[in-house]
């Protein structure tokens, strides 16, 4: 059985998901005495702002019936290329890891951007087998990859 049939897929997209939560967790605690105290740089702050506004922007264009935290899209989704998704595929996937970098910020410790990392490897990782699938369900998905980025609009 191959690596990337759908039932490894499935499970290979589980134990992504499951690791996104846990490096998400294990970046809030050690933010957390941090945040305790009030010691947040302004820097993580403004990080954490983005990460929301563009969380909102993009459940605005994706509703939540379309959205799916697990790689597998949904039986009855529909492509959306409108609103963040017009330059970028993964625009979840950018508020988390700026969240996640908002999280990392105020540790101070080598420790959280080291975690911060993995969950970056994850998020990639995620949408490939996303981006693999959702080439698979909707035909003009192959085209939509040629003209916006992963993550990073105009630069990846």
């Amino acid at each position: 059985m191959p690596l990337f049939s759908i039932q490894n897929g499935k499970r290979v997209g589980t134990l992504l998901v499951s690791l996104q939560l846990g490096l998400l967790l294990l970046l809030a605690a050690l933010a957390a005495p941090n945040v305790i105290h009030g010691a947040i740089p302004a820097g993580a702050f403004l990080l954490a702002g983005v990460s929301v506004a563009l969380a909102a922007w993009t459940l605005l264009h994706n509703r939540l019936r379309n959205f799916n935290i697990h790689p597998t899209p949904k039986v009855h989704g529909v492509l959306i290329t409108t609103g963040p998704y017009r330059w970028i595929r993964h625009p979840m996937y950018t508020s988390v890891l700026l969240g996640g970098a908002a999280l990392a910020w105020p540790s101070g410790l080598l420790i959280g951007w080291v975690a911060w990392s993995a969950l970056a490897i994850v998020l990639l990782l995620k949408a490939r087998l996303e981006e693999r699938w959702m080439s698979e369900k909707h035909p003009g998905y192959t085209a939509y990859m040629l003209r916006s980025k992963r993550l990073l609009p105009w630069l990846f």
